[in-house]
């Protein structure tokens, strides 16, 4: 690489100097990329640091509330003015820890303002932030610290720290650990006060310096992959990548400047969350509400209600919880509410209809379906006051997003992946089709490579958004992107005639059957559960196969601890069962015998979705009820729930093989 034998020492403009280079990738550490500038739009902006990006907000909105934190039931704020502060406080803590530049920073815990401030104290000190998630393993999170050198570790409580002081031998660059919530007990281990402390007693020398060394066009974050197709990779992500990003997006999105509010809540680890909680609230002024950490256990709703978002991003999962209690409500409603609940629903549905074809009147009766439904549901829901519903990181059924669209809630989805900083591609409210990912914005390209027949073909992403690279793996950055900068996703799919695109499958899950015919696995999945609600997780089988075949498993309750999944039913696969007149209660009931009423129900279920097939091969022959839904501890989920097809395969070997026994 060009760049990376040039004199580092001799660039002392930063933090926003851009290195010079003529290199659109890199895997090196200290390695520098050309920024993708254009003459005019969104992609011509100057290139800012994220200490630039901090330092505006703190002068653009220093009253307004960054960080805002629930502890002994009492909230606790932190202005813009007050979080840039912070983060010069601990990036001097680090610098004396010894924290060098181009090493990493590992964060280990539940969303927080310490998260925040580690990540970007990290980075203002020269160095890499690294979030790791905390369902991984102590080898997982060797792993990481490993691949980034990474000289400090922070972590969120004891259970967290058990994990790094069982490999802290195997760490040789680790220099320090530090504890965010709670008193540490371990020799050795720092707490939050004492990190603030020691930076307060710090000069500004030293991290004048390193601001000073920064180049917008070098790595500061590395993301690592979720390790679904293989070990972890380093995504590196530059400067300019965050800070363009979040400009790009806000932008788009239509962020009310210093006015919006959010709840942080999904892994911090994952860049959806990193760019939409921390990067794209700097630019705007958003007000960050953290969630307990047991938000997805449960308390998150409770969270909504007293801080009442108006920007609302999440999962699918999150979106098909609200769903499956709006709907459990639904079925207890009777007579004259339901038949009204039913025309309201009617007027929304409409409204989604016309939107979709860029008609943006309403029904006259919008205003009293509205009165009698929408804003009930809306304030039961703690989202009286959120314009903007997003659903990221996984696909999500079409049916749940035609009813949010029925009452009056315009969820949207993004598409887009570690090495494209989050969004690619954005569905907003005003340029949304159901089914489909959005459109590519401003600034940011697409296009589809080796298309066949139908229009489908590999979608490759291009920008001032994209990665720089794998960290070390040199082989792997050259296989993702190419050398006019293109990242070659691995994702297929199809662009409309409005250039909406929309996603159907994967060039790795692609099942080749034994016909050579090519089955994409996701299209025919999300059939199925939509046909089926009792279903939690669905996989295709049949790779050199003769026919295609399903492993399904129903909706069960989890274990809130540890998050193993139980054998009762949970009440949508409870409600579905009744409808179909069967008693069951838990999966053991229904493989129990098996249940006769439950097997027909899903045979039904499975025949509708195979005359929607398109061809024979991709007709689901056989399939088999595991006796255990999918699970993250069970590790057929990866950390951002997508199913490891391969672990899968291997752990219910046995199973697989008995549907192709003759």
């Amino acid at each position: 690489m060009a760049e990376s034998g040039q004199d580092q020492t001799k660039y002392l403009k930063g933090p926003d100097q851009v290195i010079p280079s003529d290199v659109l990738k890199t895997w090196e550490p200290m390695g520098a990329v050309k920024i993708k500038m254009a003459k005019s739009g969104v992609d011509a902006n100057p290139p800012i640091s994220v200490p630039s990006l901090l330092r505006r907000a703190a002068d653009k909105f220093p009253d307004v509330k960054a960080l805002c934190v629930k502890r002994d039931g009492v909230w606790q704020t932190t202005t813009y003015r007050e979080y840039f502060a912070q983060v010069c406080t601990v990036a001097k803590a680090f610098i004396k820890l010894g924290l060098e530049r181009f090493h990493g920073v590992c964060i280990l815990g539940f969303n927080s303002p310490e998260w925040f401030i580690s990540d970007l104290a990290a980075i203002f000190a020269g160095g890499f932030a690294c979030g790791i998630y905390t369902t991984n393993s102590p080898e997982a999170c060797e792993h990481c610290a490993k691949s980034s050198k990474a000289q400090i570790f922070v972590v969120e409580n004891q259970k967290q720290l058990d994990k790094i002081l069982e490999i802290r031998e195997r760490l040789p660059d680790l220099k320090a650990i530090i504890q965010y919530t709670g008193k540490p007990t371990s020799e050795g281990v720092l707490s939050w006060a004492d990190v603030l402390a020691l930076g307060q007693k710090e000069p500004e020398t030293q991290l004048d310096y390193r601001l000073s060394c920064i180049a917008a066009n070098q790595c500061c974050t590395l993301i690592f992959t979720s390790g679904t197709t293989g070990p972890p990779k380093g995504v590196m992500l530059s400067h300019d990548n965050m800070t363009w990003t979040a400009h790009a997006n806000s932008v788009n999105i239509d962020f009310a400047v210093g006015k919006e509010v959010v709840i942080s809540f999904l892994p911090l680890s994952h860049v959806a969350a990193q760019m939409s909680d921390m990067y794209m609230c700097m630019y705007s002024g958003v007000s960050v509400h953290f969630a307990q950490p047991d938000a997805l256990k449960g308390s998150l709703a409770a969270t909504m209600k007293e801080v009442r978002p108006t920007v609302l991003l999440s999962v699918p999962r999150v979106w098909e919880k609200i769903y499956e209690k709006l709907m459990e409500v639904g079925k207890s409603t009777k007579g004259m509410k339901k038949s009204v609940a039913t025309w309201a629903k009617s007027i929304g549905s409409e409204i989604c209809e016309r939107r979709q074809k860029q008609d943006f009147g309403k029904p006259v009766l919008y205003p009293i379906a509205n009165k009698i439904l929408f804003k009930k549901i809306k304030k039961v829901l703690g989202l009286d006051r959120c314009k903007i519903f997003i659903s990221a990181a996984a696909p999500i059924s079409n049916d749940i997003l035609r009813y949010f669209h029925s009452i009056d809630i315009p969820l949207t989805e993004i598409y887009g992946m570690s090495e494209s900083c989050g969004p690619h591609t954005v569905g907003v409210e005003t340029a949304f089709k159901i089914g489909s990912c959005g459109r590519t914005p401003p600034g940011f390209y697409t296009k589809l490579l080796n298309k066949d027949k139908d229009g489908n073909g590999e979608i490759c992403m291009n920008g001032r958004h994209i990665s720089m690279g794998y960290l070390h793996m040199e082989a792997e950055t050259h296989e993702a992107i190419d050398d006019e900068g293109w990242l070659h996703t691995g994702d297929i799919g199809h662009l409309d005639l409005d250039n909406f695109l929309f996603i159907t499958g994967r060039i790795k899950e692609l099942i080749v059957t034994a016909g050579g015919e090519n089955v994409a696995p996701v299209i025919i999945e999300d059939t199925l559960k939509g046909e089926l609600p009792c279903i939690g997780n669905c996989m295709l089988i049949g790779d050199r196969r003769k026919f295609l075949s399903a492993l399904l498993t129903m909706k069960t309750d989890m274990d809130m601890d540890t998050g193993e999944p139980e054998d009762t039913l949970q009440p949508a696969a409870l409600n579905w069962c009744k409808s179909v007149g069967s008693e069951a209660r838990t999966t053991q009931d229904i493989l129990e015998g098996p249940d006769e009423k439950v097997m027909k129900a899903i045979q039904e279920g499975i025949d509708r979705t195979n005359n929607k097939a398109i061809s024979n091969a991709q007709r689901i022959q056989k399939w088999q009820i595991l006796p255990k839904d999918f699970s993250i501890p069970g590790g057929e989920l990866g950390p951002t729930m997508k199913v490891r097809r391969s672990f899968v395969a291997e752990k219910y070997a046995d199973v697989i093989e008995g549907l192709y026994d003759v």
